[in-house]
């Protein structure tokens, strides 16, 4: 994947295909961990890994797991019948 340990937010913005002003609002509001190094803002290639869905921890397994649980539940037949298409 990515060779660094660090990235910069123009770099991960490139890499994930939206503007880098979406990505400096995700970090600021804390939803993607970034450290400051003078200037510039870089995201660990951890953060980068659980960002791209590489790595899951087990609280995420457990909300994915919740979610499709809830989303057969409710949607089941209908599921189903789009299935049989």
């Amino acid at each position: 994947m990515i060779n660094k340990k660090y990235i910069t937010i123009p770099e991960l913005a490139k890499l994930l295909g939206v503007s880098r002003i979406a990505i400096y609002k995700r970090v600021k509001k804390g939803q993607i961990p970034a450290t400051k190094i003078g200037r510039t803002y870089v995201i660990t290639d951890q953060t980068i890994a659980n960002i791209l869905g590489k790595n899951v921890t087990k609280s995420r397994e457990k909300q994915i797991d919740a979610a499709v649980r809830k989303i057969v539940l409710e949607y089941g037949e209908v599921l189903k019948q789009l299935g049989k298409e």
